[in-house]
C-alpha cells in the first residue's frame, strides 16, 4: 500500500498517566478496537490521506523531526491499521460487508456500544446511571408545569462521561411527569444517508432489556409516506444517537414494564442551508412531518417525543484555524441559549433561521433532529432544564449540549 488512506473515523485526544494519546476509533463498529497512539506516530498517521507516497512521509517526518523514519517502520502502521480496519481498502470492504449483512439478518438491532461507551454488564451500567442522577435528588424542583403533561424531551448524545448529568435532567423530568410509554426518537444520524429519514423494525437490544418497535405506528407512517423509509436502514447499524437514550428509557422503566419505540434517524439539513430555504419546502419533509402526526392520531397514541441532540462543535478538532479560548467558550454559551429560546419557544422556523443565517458555523449536531420534533410535537410550552459544555484543552475545541422538557 504506496498512499494508505485513513478511514473516515473519529480521532481524539486522551490523557493517560500524564501523558496526551490520540485515540482512533471506528464511528461505524466495523473496527472493534481503538488504538492509542503517541503524538509523534499521530503524525506519520495524519499524512495516511491517499495522498502521500510512503517517501512522501518520509521527507515530511524529517523536515518534522530533523530524523530519519525507516520506509520498514511506516509499513509496519500501515499494516497494523489495516489490521485493525482502521484503512479504506479491500480488507474494510469486505469487513463491512459482512457486518452489514448480520445486522440484515437479525431480526435485532444489537447493543453497539455496549463495554465500549457505557458499562457491558446490567449491574455495572445500573450504578454508572445511578451515579448521574444522585446529585439530582438534593436540588428543589420547580412545579411551576404541575399542571401539565410531558410530551418530549430533548437529551444529548454525547457519551455519558461528558454528558452523563445532563441526561439525567431530562429523564428525570420524563420520570416525574410522563405517563406514555410509546417513545418516538429522533436521532441524529452521524452517517450520510440518501433520504432525510429512516426507520428501522428491529428491536433495540441494550443490557437492560430489549425495547420493541412499535410496528404498528411503523407501518402507519410508511402507509402515509410516498417515499421509502427503510432505504437507508443499515445506517442504524453502528448509529449511537438512539442507543444511547434506549439505554436511559430502560433505566427509568425496567422490564417487564412495556415499552415500545419508533427509531427514526434524521440526515443532514445541510442543503437547505445553502440554499437559504426552509426544509418544510421539501416535499419529503412535510410529507414525512404529516405522517407522523396523522399515524399518531389515527391510532390514538400516547406519544412521548425524544429528540436526540448535541449542539454547537467547535475547535481545532473539528476543522477550525482556531481553538478556543475562555472567551469564545461565553460566545458560544450565549450563541446556544439564543438558538434554545427558540426551541423553548416550540418556534423550528426560528430556530432554523438562526442556524441557517450563521451557516451552521457552530455546527449544531443535532439540528435535524431537533427540527423535525418541534415540527411533529403537540406541545405548548417548552423549558431548559441543563446546559453544559465538554472543553478539550488538548485540542482546544469543545462540544456543547443541553437537556429541555415540553409540555402540554
Amino acid at each position: 500500500m504506496d498512499y494508505p488512506k485513513l478511514r473516515n473515523i473519529n480521532i481524539f485526544p486522551v490523557k493517560s498517566s500524564g501523558q496526551v494519546f490520540v485515540c482512533l476509533q471506528d464511528p461505524q463498529n466495523v473496527s472493534e478496537k481503538a488504538l492509542f497512539l503517541p503524538l509523534s506516530l499521530y503524525f506519520i498517521v495524519s499524512l495516511f490521506d491517499g495522498k502521500h507516497s510512503i517517501l512522501d512521509i518520509q521527507v515530511e517526518y524529517m523536515r518534522r523531526f530533523g530524523d530519519f523514519l525507516f520506509r520498514e517502520k511506516i509499513e509496519e502502521i500501515i499494516n497494523q491499521l489495516e489490521e485493525n480496519l482502521f484503512l479504506e481498502g479491500e480488507r474494510f470492504k469486505k469487513a463491512l460487508e459482512e457486518k452489514e449483512e448480520i445486522f440484515k439478518k437479525s431480526p435485532l438491532r444489537e447493543a453497539q456500544f455496549a463495554g465500549k461507551s457505557y458499562e457491558k454488564e446490567a449491574n455495572g451500567l445500573k450504578l454508572q446511571l445511578e451515579g448521574y442522577f444522585r446529585n439530582l435528588n438534593s436540588e428543589p424542583k420547580k412545579d411551576e408545569y404541575n399542571t401539565y403533561g410531558l410530551k418530549g424531551i430533548i437529551a444529548p448524545h454525547i457519551d455519558f462521561l461528558r454528558g452523563g448529568q445532563c441526561y439525567a435532567f431530562a429523564y428525570d423530568e420524563m420520570l416525574r411527569r410522563n405517563s406514555s410509554r410509546c417513545f418516538i426518537i429522533f436521532g441524529t444520524s452521524h452517517s450520510s444517508m440518501e433520504s432525510p429519514f429512516c426507520l428501522t423494525r428491529k428491536d433495540f437490544v441494550t443490557p437492560l432489556g430489549v425495547l420493541p418497535v412499535d410496528q404498528e405506528l411503523v407501518d402507519a407512517i410508511q402507509s402515509r409516506y410516498p417515499y421509502d423509509l427503510f432505504k437507508d436502514e443499515v445506517a442504524h447499524r453502528s448509529e449511537h444517537s438512539i442507543e444511547f437514550q434506549c439505554i436511559f428509557l430502560r433505566y427509568l422503566y425496567p422490564e417487564p414494564i412495556p415499552l415500545k419505540i419508533i427509531p427514526i434517524l434524521n440526515g443532514s439539513l445541510h442543503d437547505f442551508i445553502e440554499r437559504g430555504v426552509s426544509p418544510m419546502e421539501a416535499d419529503a419533509i412535510n410529507k414525512f412531518v404529516m405522517a407522523i402526526k396523522d399515524s399518531v392520531i389515527s391510532l390514538k397514541r400516547d406519544i412521548c417525543y425524544i429528540a436526540s441532540a448535541d449542539l454547537s462543535h467547535m475547535g481545532l478538532q473539528f476543522g477550525d484555524p482556531q481553538g478556543i479560548g475562555e472567551y469564545d467558550l461565553r460566545i458560544i454559551r450565549e450563541e446556544d441559549l439564543s438558538m434554545l429560546n427558540y426551541v423553548e419557544l416550540i418556534d423550528g422556523e426560528s430556530f432554523f433561521s438562526m442556524v441557517m443565517k450563521e451557516k451552521d458555523r457552530r455546527r449544531i449536531c443535532g439540528l435535524s433532529a431537533i427540527y423535525t420534533m418541534l415540527k411533529v410535537i403537540d406541545a405548548k410550552k417548552g423549558k431548559l432544564l441543563k446546559y453544559d459544555q465538554a472543553y478539550t484543552p488538548e485540542t482546544h475545541s469543545v462540544v456543547s449540549f443541553a437537556s429541555l422538557a415540553f409540555y402540554g
